[in-house]
């Protein structure tokens, strides 16, 4: 049985080739049960190898005397080899949104269905209005991945979110080289980390040192940078984490394809409008002064377009003169966070 430090439990079959036995067995279909959470009395397992595949139902409910249970399938009894606890521990923590929970295991997928069901908690008690795996698990294509099935988890973003006290989301800071993007992550990661918020910041050349170190600086190298990013940005949104993404990231379909990623409002486009001639004079890394002697070729700014944003929810300007203090800067962006509600749950 899989546990959580949050005291959730699985409930674990696994489908057996025929003839199989209790053990270790040839696993053809495996089904996780998310439905019950142990009280201190505990139970010894809650593990059953069904000896054979496919289409099941359950015949009588799954708990009551510790004996061994039977399914039934085609009006024959299948034997099951477990332990089954009181009914008085097993208690429901949660309705299963879905009504069909899936975990692929070699190449395979099971899946079970409850019509009627308002709970993990009703099939154990065998209270549904029927429960039978008709279908098997849709399968997906994405891109060049084929035959793949997304598993739901108990624990979802609202739960990771009401735990960190902060509702996730990610703050895409865009502009030229030397407008200012690296500092003002930086700024705005410390004023949140003061505020007891939780954040992670992925900069453009610090994902190039891992993650994205086979890409270059072609276009398509560039849009894969930015899709990547993008994706892990999403991740760390539904993980309830305040992400801050910090790159030039140059086209406006590559942003928007990152913006498309996320729900609406979770993605949050800061622009730092700085004119080309003030982030020249900066130059931090001195990559201007290379573009312009020929040593660095497609240099955004230089010889490769850069495409201002059209909607950004933030845009901080500076055309010259004294600049506002990253602090200050990063300060406007909190702002506009609490009103819209990031910083609590």
């Amino acid at each position: 049985m899989a546990s959580s430090p949050y005291g959730s439990h699985y409930l674990s079959f696994f489908a057996c080739k025929p003839g199989g036995e209790s053990g270790i067995p040839s696993v053809s279909h495996y089904f996780n049960l998310p439905v019950v959470r142990l009280t201190p009395l505990g139970i010894p397992s809650l593990q059953l190898n069904l000896c054979t595949p496919a289409d099941f139902y359950f015949s009588q409910p799954l708990y009551g005397e510790s004996r061994q249970l039977k399914l039934s399938q085609g009006g024959r009894n299948l034997g099951i080899c477990g332990i089954v606890g009181k009914r008085s521990i097993l208690v429901p923590i949660k309705a299963m949104e879905s009504s069909k929970t899936t975990s692929p295991i070699n190449g395979n997928a099971g899946s079970f269905r409850q019509s009627g069901c308002n709970s993990g908690y009703d099939v154990l008690r065998n209270e549904c209005d029927d429960f039978s795996d008709k279908s098997m698990a849709q399968m997906s294509t994405i891109g060049n991945s084929t035959n793949i099935v997304w598993h739901k988890c108990i624990v979802e973003k609202s739960d990771r979110q009401q735990l960190l006290g902060q509702k996730g989301c990610a703050i895409w800071i865009t502009g030229l080289s030397g407008s200012g993007k690296s500092t003002l992550a930086c700024a705005l990661s410390h004023g949140l980390h003061a505020r007891g918020k939780l954040t992670y910041i992925l900069d453009g050349d610090n994902v190039r040192h891992g993650l994205n170190s086979d890409l270059g600086f072609k276009a398509e190298d560039r849009a894969g940078n930015i899709r990547r990013i993008g994706e892990v940005a999403k991740l760390f949104s539904d993980a309830g984490v305040i992400c801050i993404a910090s790159l030039i990231s140059p086209y406006i379909k590559d942003r928007d394809a990152c913006h498309l990623l996320l729900p609406e409002g979770d993605f949050m486009q800061v622009f730092m409008d700085v004119p080309l001639r003030v982030c020249e004079t900066r130059d931090p890394k001195g990559l201007y002064k290379l573009a312009r002697a020929g040593k660095i070729k497609g240099f955004t700014g230089v010889d490769d377009l850069y495409e201002s944003p059209l909607n950004s929810e933030i845009v901080l300007h500076q055309h010259g003169g004294m600049s506002d203090s990253p602090t200050n800067l990063a300060e406007i962006v909190i702002s506009y966070l609490e009103t819209k509600g990031y910083l609590e749950a």
